[in-house]
Formats: structure tokens, C-alpha cells, sequence
């Protein structure tokens, strides 16, 4: 088999050398992989990717995969130190298949499906320019997310009978669960609660997972006693356990230029399904996250968001997608705050990298342009818009896996500016264009769909379907999360919202949700987004809030219907359609109301001059 491979590089490498820029296709069993065999695909990956980097830059490589089933293992895999953002920083990781410093390629699963074990990343693309991924699936032999199929609930006893499934993998240790992976051991801490129709269940969110004792009855029954959940629960509820442990998407983009993924669908990571940073020009065309279909007995898919971007920039497309039953949301698009440490002089600031999720990855480069916000008011520092003229880490020997930069500007900066307060320093270059359109997000926990830009975003066409929280946020964050930054031009349009908002999360206070963290809002003098028009689009709703804004001049919400329905009872702390706080130039115009529209119990305005609030329904 040695010998084969060996041929078949040396002819391939002849045929590169004797033509100008030609295609060329490879086939992974030119490297020995095998369909529908158990062996360890991981080593044909190896071989592949040397393969591939032997080619020009120039000529474009098409890789297919005859179709069928392929398993990769952590023994034979890629080792790499990731600082992956949004994720736990642990090295180093294991990696299916290792795409770096390379141009021109096209993976071409051709329906296949890609079986991982262990803790890896299934795809990592660094470093690299015009990389596509098609035609294939992505999924885990043995998930760290596991679910209880409730089967009998006695409350006298304050026992719970379950099924565990994915059955088999764990064990009881002094009557705790623990999930055994094929790498790792997992104790879950926490359960999202699902129903039998695999939405998830109304008003039940985060769930510590905490019994007082676990034993085994029979082989995957399990007796749960003493869990506060006995007297809430019923038959057929499905408990979806979990840690909060995120080590590895499904697939890493970093550092690279235009990138393609079409027809990809993820079963299972146990972190992001698709993270990418510092890229520039993404597409995903038909990219899923998604279950195997309405019999798959699965009620859960990434232990984190769906698709997570950020400080990336140019044009981010994702369209034709179904993102369903994540443990987080569909889509986040932001950059990162720095928050500044010291003032080394008029010109250079030290600041640092917060999140303890985010940090390890390149900030900026020279010639970025950048601004500065204090953090209590989220207020944008007067005539603070700078370009960086170098950046270095202070506490790594580069940037990479730093946390601390030393950063120079070409113009003075503000002299306000210092360790004296709390203010953050936001990278505009790496900042990009959105397109979020004709995708299916539904039972999924916490949000839906997040976009912090100041670059133009366009939502339209989507379904988001009992989106456990609100449907759509526009966020901005320097004090917890660190992510920035301020909206300037949102367009939200044909959209259809089914009951969203089926239990409480951090910054839902509607179904859309424009809410920048502000601690000291009362004191801010500037407002924070701007440039919003939410139009033509249906909302099914069973509660009240429609919409909340925060701190946003400039607001349009015309032309859309909202129909109420009874599947749950309203609970929202939210009872009014419209809320605003600290708000300027907002209209209400055009809508259709099912049960009408009554200003003085439909509206609220606090913190604001109430005639810069136009209503136009009544």
C-alpha cells in the first residue's frame, strides 16, 4: 500500500510540473481510505493533506470522497495548539483534517458521512485562501451531551425512571452519573428540558442537574432520586444533560480568504458548530446544523452556538440553512473589546484580551482602524477614531495565545483615555458585511439570531420557530461578554416569528431584542445603535413583547403583522408590545394587529423625550 501511495504522488507531482495552472482531482482512495470500513480514516487524512501541500498555489485541487461512511480517530490525527475564540482554551487538540497555509482546494464529500471519536475538531481551515467544503456531514460517535427519556415519575418516592440514550458510555460513581467518552470523562452539571416533539419545554431553562442520588436499574435505566425537577416533570419528557464545556467546533476558520461551504450539515460538536475569526469573505450555502431527520431519537446538536463569527470582516453569507436543538444560538457575528490596562504615553496604550473564552488569537494589524468606548455608559469617546501603527503582546512572545498588547497609534489619543477608568478599544477594520437569509432556526435555547456591525446587515426570509428565547438580538457588550460592537444599518424583512420567546434568557426582554449592556444608562449622553428597520414581517405570538430597544436613535417598524395565538399562557415580566428605553426617532407605522393596537398599554417609553416616538397605528 506504501509503495502505491508513494507512485501515486510522484505521477501526480510529475503531472503538476508539466502543465500551467491545471485542475487536478484527487480521490481519498488514492490514499488508501475505504468506504464503509471502521479503520482509521485519520491516516489517509495525513497522507492527503501532504499531498496537498506539495501543489502550486496556483492550480485548484478538487478532493472527492466515494460515497459512504468514514470514522476518524484521535490516535493518527493532527495535534495543533488552537486559540479558538469562544471556546475553552485547552491544548493541544486533536484534527481530522488539518487545512493550513494552503489555496485552491475543494473537499467534495459527495454525500458522505464523517464519523469523528473522541474530543477532536473534524475541520480546521488556517492560514489558508479560497478553501470549499461540500457535500458532506459531520457527527460524533459518542457525544458529551447526552439525554434521559423520562419513563415513569414517582413523586411519593421523588424518583425519576430514564432511559439513558445514546445508551451505554457511563457509569455511577457514589451515585453520580458520569459520561464516559472514548478520550474523556464528562460529569454533566446541567439539562435543557424538551418535549415529546422535540421543542423545548415552556418555561423551563438552564436546569442544574443536581440528584441526590443515580442508580442503575437494568442497562441504560436508570432510578434519579432527590433531583428538584421530580414534581415539574411528566412521561415522555426528554432531559437533555450537559456540561458547559466547549473545547472544539465542528469546523475552525481562521486567518483565511473567501471561503465556501455548501451542503455541509453537523450532527454534533462539543463546542461552536462553525467558528471562524480573522477571516475575511465566508459563504455558507445549504450549511446545517441540524438533527438526522424527524425519526432521529437525538434532541440535541452543539453544546454551543450553530455558527459563531468573530473579527472577521468582508462578507459573511448564510443562507438555505436549518439550525435546530443547539444548546446556544443559531448565528453571532461580533468583534471583541479590549478593555485598556495602562496609558504608556500620548500615543500607546497596553489593554487586554477579557472573556476567559476569548483570548489567544490575533487582535489587529497595522494599519487598523479602531475606536474607543467607555465601558459604564457603552459611550463612544469624542474624536477617538485612531489607525494602529504597531501592535505587540506584552505577556507571549507573539500574539499568539497573548492576552496583553501593547498597541501604537498614529494620532494622540484622547485624555480621557486611561487605566483611571473602564474603557474598551473596538477593531472597525475587522468588522463585516451580513447576509442572514432564507434559514429555518426552531428549538434551540437562548437566541436565535445576534448581530453586532457596524457594517450593513440584511435578516430576510428566515423562519425562526419557538426560538427558546428571543428570535433576534442586537447586543453589544464591553463590561461581561466583551463583544462588539454598535448596529448602524440593520434591515429586517419577511421574516416569520412562531411563538419565540418561550422562556427567560439573558437580554430577551422581546422577540427582537436591541439591547446593548449598559450599566449607567441614565448618564449616557449618545446612543449606541441606529439605522433599524424591522418590515414585512409576520409575527405568531402568544405573549406580548414584540420589541424592545435600548439607547437606539433611529428605529423603523412598518408593515408587519402580528397575530396572536393561545398554545402557552403569557408570562412575560415584558406585558407591553413596545418597550424603549433611552430611545430617539422611532416609528411605529403601517402594522396589522390582530386584537388592535392601544398605545397607552401596547407602548412604553422611560428615559427618553416621548415625541421622538411616532405612532402612527392606533
Amino acid at each position: 500500500m506504501k509503495q502505491a501511495y508513494l507512485i501515486l504522488l510522484f505521477i501526480g507531482l510529475l503531472s503538476v510540473s508539466g502543465c500551467k495552472n491545471p485542475s487536478i482531482t484527487l480521490s481519498i482512495a488514492d490514499f488508501g481510505a475505504k468506504p464503509d470500513s471502521r479503520e482509521n480514516a485519520s491516516i489517509y487524512a495525513q497522507r492527503l493533506i501532504a499531498r496537498l501541500q506539495e501543489v502550486e498555489n496556483n492550480n485548484h485541487v478538487t478532493v472527492t470522497f466515494p460515497k459512504g461512511v468514514y470514522h476518524f480517530y484521535e490516535d493518527s490525527a493532527f495535534v495543533r495548539e488552537y486559540y479558538i475564540s469562544n471556546h475553552d482554551q485547552d491544548n493541544p487538540k486533536k484534527v481530522g483534517f488539518a487545512l493550513e497555509n494552503l489555496n485552491n482546494i475543494t473537499i467534495d464529500g459527495q454525500g458522505s458521512e464523517f464519523i469523528f471519536h473522541g474530543r477532536m475538531v473534524p475541520f480546521s481551515l488556517l492560514n489558508s485562501k479560497n478553501i470549499s467544503l461540500k457535500n458532506f456531514s459531520i457527527d460524533f460517535e459518542v457525544p458529551a451531551l447526552r439525554q434521559l427519556n423520562v419513563l415513569e415519575v414517582n413523586k411519593e418516592k421523588d424518583e425519576l425512571i430514564a432511559e439513558i440514550y445514546p445508551g451505554g458510555n457511563y457509569r455511577i460513581e457514589n451515585g453520580r452519573l458520569i459520561f464516559v467518552g472514548e478520550t474523556y470523562e464528562i460529569a454533566p452539571v446541567a439539562s435543557m428540558s424538551f418535549r415529546e416533539d422535540k421543542r423545548l419545554t415552556y418555561l423551563r431553562r438552564d436546569l442544574s442537574f443536581n440528584p441526590e442520588s443515580v442508580t442503575e436499574q437494568s442497562p441504560n435505566i436508570l432510578s434519579i432520586k432527590g433531583w428538584y425537577q421530580v414534581n415539574e416533570t411528566s412521561t415522555g419528557e426528554r432531559f437533555v444533560l450537559r456540561s458547559y464545556y466547549r473545547p472544539t467546533p465542528g469546523i475552525f476558520i481562521s486567518e483565511c480568504l473567501d471561503t465556501f461551504i455548501e451542503n455541509v450539515t453537523v450532527h454534533y460538536a462539543e463546542g461552536m458548530g462553525l467558528l471562524a475569526q480573522m477571516s475575511e469573505n465566508i459563504t455558507l450555502d445549504g450549511f446545517n446544523v441540524s438533527l438526522r431527520g424527524d425519526d432521529d431519537l437525538r434532541y440535541f446538536t452543539t453544546q454551543a452556538d450553530a455558527t459563531h463569527f468573530s473579527a472577521c470582516k468582508g462578507v459573511i453569507i448564510s443562507k438555505n440553512g436549518l439550525y435546530e436543538a443547539m444548546a446556544d444560538d443559531a448565528i453571532n457575528v461580533h468583534g471583541t473589546y479590549l478593555r485598556i490596562t495602562k496609558r504608556v504615553d500620548d500615543h500607546t496604550i497596553q489593554a487586554r484580551y477579557m472573556h476567559p473564552q476569548a483570548w489567544g488569537f490575533k487582535w489587529a494589524e497595522e494599519g487598523d482602524q479602531v475606536q474607543f468606548v467607555e465601558s459604564e455608559r457603552m459611550e463612544l469617546v469624542d474624536n477617538s477614531n485612531n489607525t494602529v501603527t504597531s501592535i505587540k503582546a506584552i505577556d507571549k512572545p507573539t500574539e499568539f495565545g497573548a492576552k496583553e498588547f501593547e498597541i501604537t497609534f498614529s494620532e494622540p489619543l484622547p485624555m480621557e483615555i486611561s487605566e483611571e477608568g473602564k474603557f474598551g478599544i473596538e477593531n472597525l477594520t475587522w468588522t463585516p458585511e451580513v447576509t442572514f437569509s432564507d434559514n429555518v432556526v426552531r428549538n434551540n435555547r437562548a437566541r436565535g439570531a445576534l448581530f453586532s456591525t457596524p457594517k450593513r446587515v440584511v435578516c430576510e426570509n428566515n423562519l425562526f420557530d419557538h426560538t427558546h428565547g428571543t428570535a433576534i438580538l442586537l447586543c453589544g457588550d464591553c463590561n461581561g461578554w466583551f463583544e462588539t460592537g454598535a448596529c448602524k444599518e440593520v434591515i429586517i424583512r419577511n421574516n416569520h416569528f412562531v411563538n419565540a420567546l418561550t422562556a427567560n434568557y439573558q437580554f430577551t426582554n422581546a422577540v427582537i431584542s436591541i439591547y446593548p449592556e449598559i450599566p449607567n444608562l441614565e448618564d449616557q449622553g449618545k446612543y449606541f445603535h441606529s439605522g433599524i428597520v424591522i418590515e414585512d414581517n409576520t409575527f405568531e405570538m402568544f405573549d406580548s413583547p414584540i420589541l424592545y430597544a435600548k439607547s437606539t436613535d433611529g428605529l423603523i417598524f412598518r408593515n408587519n403583522s402580528v397575530i396572536r395565538n393561545n398554545e402557552f399562557e403569557p408570562f412575560h415580566w415584558n406585558k407591553h408590545m413596545f418597550f424603549f428605553e433611552k430611545v430617539n426617532n422611532i416609528s411605529i407605522e403601517g402594522n396589522q394587529f390582530e386584537n388592535g393596537f392601544d398605545k397607552d398599554n401596547d407602548v412604553r417609553v422611560e428615559l427618553s423625550d416621548e415625541k421622538s416616538v411616532i405612532l402612527s397605528d392606533n
